[in-house]
């Protein structure tokens, strides 16, 4: 076997699991899940119709690049949404469709890392686990970046040694964040740019939320649009995730993109082709389809902000959190250790959390994630509503 596979970490959702194993409930109280981040707002009928309509298709072998109409669509929309320079973000070399960004960002990196090299994939911290488990397979060593409340959880990447950098080969970003919600600004991003065309690193920017945002007059900021406003229409060094997942509400679609470099991209097409990843064609139609569509984006950003304006107020009582600048989550703090409290709420209320520190790495003795949790607003908003309500009985009782 390959020995890297034991310097994987047990998933979030393993330890919390055996974090509640032999916990009971009360009796007569229902379970509301705000652990896990799997949309529960009704996908779009018309994108059930595609699949419906083009069910004969399984009887065709999918490309590994993707039908020509998905990748233009994505190009589309990418375009408008982003202010690219348009004809800069092709569809024949600058895109490529995928079968989610989980297993995009995990093929990316085993395609990218250079193991002859002493590799070094940076990392946020808090982060999404696969980040740390694709550099870890491939070969390479995670470091990570704390993202704390005093640097509105981005982390200072001018306090990172020129060393790291110098042995950086990816530096992964999440923006908006999972689970703070935080947008990365372009003067950030611009800096960043420039550390990769001065230490040769690739930039690896997950967006899966950049969808989902308060202000419909201010989306937020993502890496290819800052390429654009800098003149960097070659996209040089910098990659992009993107996913109809969270946008969408069709998380079981698998079905997203990867955007940017095009010189890696040719690359990482070729792996692909070994690696086995095609996306059935009656998913492509129904993608191009969703793409297409911003209403029911429109539709889907409503009722993220209707939950925000009813559950933050309820809990802001009783602890210390805020809406976030775009995402599904709540990033509180807790009143006394974060896995007690997600144990104890579980068992109490029956009302299911996501301890930060499991979202986490202890660096130098230090754990960014503790005394936090992460809350999805994915459940309906009587729902969400009434788990706030728990939480805020459950912490007043603790007192």
């Amino acid at each position: 076997m390959n020995p890297n596979l034991d310097r994987l970490h047990p998933y979030p959702f393993e330890k919390l699991a055996k974090l509640k194993a032999g916990i009971s409930a009360p009796e007569g109280i229902s379970s509301i899940a705000l652990s896990i981040g799997e949309p529960k707002h009704a996908s779009p009928d018309f994108v059930q119709d595609v699949i419906r309509e083009n069910l004969d298709k399984l009887s065709n072998y999918p490309t590994t690049k993707g039908m020509d109409e998905l990748r233009e669509a994505i190009g589309v929309w990418a375009t408008r949404r982003f202010e690219l320079k348009p004809g800069t973000l092709t569809p024949a070399s600058h895109i490529i469709p995928v079968n989610g960004t989980r297993e995009a960002i995990f093929s990316l990196v085993q395609a990218v890392i250079d193991p002859q090299e002493e590799a070094t994939v940076v990392s946020p911290n808090p982060f999404y686990q696969i980040y740390e488990g694709a550099a870890f397979l491939a070969g390479a060593t995670p470091h990570y970046l704390p993202s704390e409340a005093d640097n509105h959880f981005i982390p200072d990447f001018e306090a990172v040694p020129e060393s790291v950098w110098h042995k950086c080969q990816i530096l992964f970003l999440c923006s908006p964040g999972n689970p703070s919600g935080a947008v990365i600004p372009r003067d950030t991003l611009k800096y960043l740019i420039e550390l990769a065309d001065r230490h040769d690193f690739l930039i690896a920017s997950d967006e899966c939320y950049s969808e989902l945002y308060p202000d419909e007059n201010n989306p937020p900021e993502g890496l290819l649009q800052t390429c654009a406003a800098i003149g960097r229409d070659d996209y040089a060094r910098c990659i992009v995730f993107h996913s109809l997942s969270k946008r969408s509400n069709l998380p079981g679609l698998r079905s997203g993109f990867v955007a940017g470099d095009a010189k890696i991209l040719t690359e990482y097409l070729r792996y692909r082709t070994y690696h086995g990843s095609a996306m059935p064609i009656q998913h492509q139609l129904a993608s191009i389809a969703a793409w297409g569509d911003e209403e029911h984006v429109r539709q889907n950003r409503a009722a993220y902000r209707q939950k925000f304006d009813a559950v933050v107020p309820i809990l802001a009582e009783v602890m210390r959190v805020s809406a976030p600048d775009a995402g599904f989550y709540l990033w509180p703090e807790t009143p006394f250790e974060d896995h007690l409290f997600a144990r104890d709420l579980a068992a109490s209320q029956n009302v299911h959390v996501l301890p930060g520190r499991f979202l986490s790495r202890e660096v130098d003795g230090r754990n960014p994630g503790e005394n936090r949790v992460r809350m999805a607003l994915v459940a309906p908003l009587e729902e969400c509503i009434e788990a706030a309500k728990r939480i805020r009985q459950f912490i007043q009782q603790s007192e």
